[in-house]
C-alpha cells in the first residue's frame, strides 16, 4: 500500500515534469515503473503479459473517450478524409516497409516482422494528445494528427491480431475486408450511441450536477462494449462517440471536461507503470541496436513515405507533411499491442516486444521534446497568445425552458471594451448581472464589459444556441462581429435583440430570473434557486 502510494505520488509530480519539460509523461511513467520492477529498487517481478494487456485496452478505452471529448469537430470535419486516409493506406505503406526493414535488416523472420511492422504503425493517442496541446500549430495539423491517433488504432489492432494468430496468415484481400467491416460497424455504432447519449444528456435533468460526468464517460465506454459485442472495432466506436458527445453542448461541460481529462491522466499514469513493470531491464541490453535500425527506418523513412503518399490527393503544403511525418508519435499503445503475439504464445514474442520497447523509448525522447522545434523552423508554428475559444456550460432549467450562461472575459478577448448593448443578443436572452472585482451589479445597456468580468446571461431555449454563437462572435471579432464576416446569428440586429435594435431582452429576461431566484447566484457555480442549475462561458 505505501509502494502504490508512493508511486501516485511520484507519478503526480511526473506530469508536472512533462508539462515543463516538453517530454511526453510516457518516458516519465515508465521510469517509474522500471525503477520499482526488475532490477529496480523494489525488485517488483511481474511477467503477466494477459493481465497487462487487459488493463491496457481498459486504459486505452478512457484515453480515447479523453481525446474524442477534447476534439473540436469544427477543427477535425475540414481534415476528416485526410486522416482517415492517413489511419489505413498511410498505416499499410508503412506495416510494409517497417516490415521488410525488420526481416532484411534485422533478420526476423517474415510473421515477426510483419507483426513488428504492424504495432510500431499506430501512433499513440495519449502522446499525441499531451504534446500537441502544449505545441500552437495550425488547426489543420492538429486535427488530422489527432484524428489518425484516434482512428489508426483500428486498423492496427487488427492486423497485429490477424499476425498473431496461429496458422497461415490470411491473403491480404482477405485482411482488407476484415478491417473495412469492423471499422464500418464500429463507426456505425459508434455515431449511433454518441448521437442518442447526447440527446438523452441535452433531454434529462440528472439529480446532481456530478452525475453528468460519470453519465459522459458511461456512455463513451458503453460504445466501445457495443462495438466489440458486434464485432466491429470497439476503440473506433468509443473514439466517435466521445466526439459527439463532446461537441453536443452537453450540461455542466467544463466539469465533465475536467473530469475526464484526470481520468485520462489516471489511465495514463497506471498503464505506464505497469508497462515498465512487466520489462525486464538487462533484458533489452542484446535487442538495443535492432530496435534502432528498425526506429530509424520507420521514423525517416516509413512514415514521411506513409504521410506524404496518402496525402498526395489533399491539398496540404510539403512543409506541413513534413511535420506531420515527425509528429507521429509512438507511446504506450505500441507497447501494448506487442503483448498480444506474447499472449497469442508467437515465437520471439518476447524480442518483439523488448524491440518496440526500445524503439519506443528511444525515438519518442528525439521526437517529443523536438517538435516545437522543428515546427519553429518550418514556420508553421502560430502564436500562443492567441485569444482563448469560448467555453460554455449549460444546464437545463427544464421547467421554464430556459438556460443561465455564465461568460468570463479573459484578457486577450475582444468582448472588452464592446457595451452590453453592443452585443446584440438575441430576444429571450440578456446579461442580467456582471461581477467585476468581487462586486455584483444589474448592467444597463451601456455597461462597458472589461477584461476580468463574469456576466450572468439568461437564455430561453429556443434561442440559447444563437445566444452562445454571438458570444463567441464578439469575443472573436469585437463589436462589429457580424458586419466584418464574423459568424453570430444575432449579429444583424434581430428584431427585439438587445441593444439599439431593441430593449426588450433585458427587462424579459429579468423576469425569468426573479422566477428562477437566482438574480444573485454565483457566476462560478450557478443558479442555487429553484429549479436550475447554471453555465459557465470563456469569451
Amino acid at each position: 500500500m505505501l509502494v502504490c502510494s508512493l508511486v501516485l505520488l511520484v507519478a503526480v509530480a511526473a506530469v508536472r515534469i512533462s508539462s515543463r519539460s516538453g517530454l511526453p509523461s510516457l518516458l516519465l511513467y515508465l521510469g517509474i515503473g522500471i525503477a520499482i520492477g526488475q532490477d529496480g529498487i523494489f525488485d517488483v517481478k511481474f511477467d503477466n503479459a494477459e493481465l497487462t494487456q487487459v488493463i491496457g485496452y481498459a486504459a486505452l478505452v478512457v484515453i480515447l473517450a479523453e481525446g474524442g471529448l477534447g476534439a473540436k469537430w469544427k477543427e477535425v470535419k475540414p481534415v476528416l478524409p485526410a486522416a482517415a486516409v492517413v489511419s489505413t493506406v498511410g498505416v499499410a505503406i508503412s506495416v510494409g516497409i517497417t516490415a521488410s526493414a525488420a526481416h532484411y535488416l534485422v533478420g526476423l523472420d517474415w510473421r515477426q516482422a510483419l507483426i513488428i511492422g504492424a504495432v510500431v504503425s499506430s501512433t499513440d493517442a495519449a502522446a499525441v494528445f499531451s504534446v500537441l496541446r502544449r505545441v500552437p500549430l495550425p488547426p489543420r495539423i492538429t486535427g488530422v494528427l489527432e484524428a489518425e491517433s484516434g482512428f489508426n488504432d483500428a486498423p492496427v489492432v487488427i492486423l497485429v491480431v490477424a499476425f498473431s494468430a496461429v496458422g497461415p496468415v490470411e491473403h491480404w484481400y482477405v485482411l482488407v475486408a476484415e478491417i473495412a467491416l469492423e471499422l464500418a460497424i464500429g463507426a456505425a455504432i459508434g455515431i449511433a450511441v454518441g448521437w442518442l447519449g447526447s440527446l438523452g444528456l441535452r433531454h434529462v435533468a440528472l439529480p446532481a450536477s456530478g452525475l453528468y460526468p460519470i453519465a459522459v464517460m458511461a456512455i463513451a465506454v458503453s460504445a466501445y462494449a457495443a462495438g466489440a459485442m458486434a464485432h466491429g472495432s470497439g476503440f473506433l466506436a468509443v473514439y466517435l462517440a466521445a466526439m459527439i458527445l463532446g461537441n453536443s453542448k452537453l450540461p455542466h461541460w467544463p466539469a465533465t471536461r475536467g473530469f475526464a481529462d484526470g481520468l485520462g491522466w489516471l489511465a495514463q499514469i497506471g498503464m505506464f507503470v505497469l508497462l515498465g513493470l512487466l520489462v525486464t531491464p538487462h533484458d533489452l541490453v542484446d535487442d538495443f541496436w535492432p530496435a534502432v535500425v528498425v526506429g530509424l527506418v520507420l521514423t525517416m523513412v516509413a512514415r514521411p513515405v506513409s504521410v506524404f503518399l496518402s496525402l498526395a490527393p489533399f491539398r496540404i503544403p510539403g512543409r506541413e507533411k513534413v511535420l506531420m511525418s515527425w509528429a507521429g508519435l509512438r507511446g504506450a499503445v505500441p507497447i501494448i499491442l506487442a503483448t498480444i503475439p506474447m499472449v497469442s504464445g508467437v515465437e520471439g514474442s518476447t524480442r518483439i516486444f523488448n524491440i518496440v520497447f526500445v524503439l519506443v523509448i528511444v525515438y519518442t525522447l528525439i521526437q517529443g521534446p523536438t517538435l516545437p522545434w522543428v515546427a519553429s523552423k518550418l514556420n508553421i508554428a502560430e502564436d500562443p497568445a492567441e485569444a482563448d475559444d469560448l467555453g460554455i456550460e449549460s444546464a437545463p432549467l427544464e421547467r421554464l425552458r430556459g438556460h443561465l450562461l455564465s461568460v468570463a472575459v479573459p484578457a486577450k478577448s475582444k468582448m472588452h471594451g464592446v457595451e452590453v448593448g453592443e452585443l446584440r443578443l438575441p430576444a429571450g436572452a440578456a446579461v442580467t448581472l456582471v461581477v467585476r472585482e468581487n462586486q455584483s451589479f444589474v448592467p444597463s445597456p451601456a455597461t462597458v464589459l472589461r477584461r476580468g468580468d463574469e456576466l450572468l446571461v439568461v437564455a430561453t431555449d429556443p434561442v440559447r444556441d444563437r445566444a452562445e454563437e454571438r458570444l463567441r462572435a464578439v469575443a472573436e471579432g469585437g463589436k462589429l462581429a457580424g458586419w466584418l464576416g464574423t459568424g453570430g446569428s444575432a449579429a444583424s440586429g434581430t428584431p427585439g435583440a438587445t441593444g439599439p435594435q431593441g430593449g426588450s431582452a433585458i427587462p424579459q429576461a429579468m423576469k425569468l430570473a426573479k422566477k428562477l431566484g437566482g438574480a444573485g447566484a454565483d457566476t462560478r457555480t450557478g443558479v442555487n434557486g429553484s429549479g436550475g442549475s447554471g453555465t459557465k462561458t470563456r469569451p
